[in-house]
């Protein structure tokens, strides 16, 4: 999710694709948007993601400005990550792959709503 020196091509898809198309960052965001901010919050996501990569997927995700790390006010002390600006306009991309999922994809639900 490093910026890349040289792109691939100037296509959209492709260098989107290179900042959250790999297996777990969009399931980080959908996370974030359905409330989570804590690094254990993300571990017991149903997917299970190995501690090394959440670790990986949200130093990349504060890299490249999707997310940020802070510190919540009822919870001083305890490092937290939220979506910026940049990070939440992800949801309708989010909103519409889960609409495709339920649509063609048996045996899929939406069990988490955003809470944004």
């Amino acid at each position: 999710m490093k910026k890349p020196k040289h792109k691939r091509s100037p296509c959209p898809v492709a260098c989107t694709l290179d900042l959250i198309g790999d297996k777990w960052t969009l399931l980080i965001i959908r996370d974030m948007l359905c409330g989570k901010c804590y690094y254990n919050d993300f571990l017991r996501s149903p997917e299970k993601i190995a501690t090394n990569i959440l670790a990986d997927r949200l130093e990349r995700l504060v890299q490249t400005k999707i997310a940020e790390k802070w510190i919540p006010e009822t919870d001083i002390g305890r490092e937290a990550y939220r979506l910026t600006p940049m990070g939440t306009s992800l949801k309708t991309v989010l909103e519409s792959v889960a609409k495709w999922g339920l649509a063609h994809i048996d045996g899929t639900v939406a069990h988490l709503k955003p809470k944004m």
